[in-house]
């Protein structure tokens, strides 16, 4: 059963993370998230990168409550969304954006498809025009510029 709240609640993040970077990223925090669309920052890190702490702090508190209740539903379903996380850190982080070059030279058709949605959703510069705010799906027709060349 706590397998099962874990693969719910991972793929119910993507829909929390759509809502989330459309309506929060891309709205009263934009403030915080602007800089990762027109790559002002110098150095590594951006102001973009404290959503990382504003995210991981109450999965952290989730967590640690449920491991003091004897590792009960709650523990598992903060265990869900810290798997997501480190998903989307991996894929959006390295594989995406590159701050590690791990396969860059890519040829799979899911890969592409998620790498050419994210580019479509750099193209806007400012926070009211936007697509492709998910992160592990994308919108079918980037998955057919791709699945259809195989």
């Amino acid at each position: 059963m706590n397998f099962l709240i874990v693969i719910i609640v991972f793929l119910s993040m993507e829909g929390a993370t759509w809502l989330i970077h459309k309506y929060v990223m891309h709205g009263f925090l934009w403030g915080l998230h602007a800089d990762h669309h027109d790559h002002s920052t110098e150095g590594s890190l951006e102001k973009n990168d404290y959503f990382f702490v504003i995210f991981a702090i109450p999965v952290i508190a989730i967590m640690y409550y449920g491991s003091t209740q004897g590792f009960n539903y709650v523990f598992y379903i903060g265990l869900g969304i810290a798997l997501y996380g480190m998903a989307y850190f991996f894929v959006h982080d390295i594989f995406i954006h590159q701050r590690l070059p791990f396969l860059k030279n890519t040829k799979n058709p899911y890969l592409l498809a998620i790498r050419r949605a994210h580019k479509q959703h750099h193209k806007h510069l400012d926070k009211h025009e936007g697509e492709c705010f998910g992160f592990l799906w994308v919108p079918v027709k980037y998955f057919k510029m791709y699945f259809n060349k195989v």
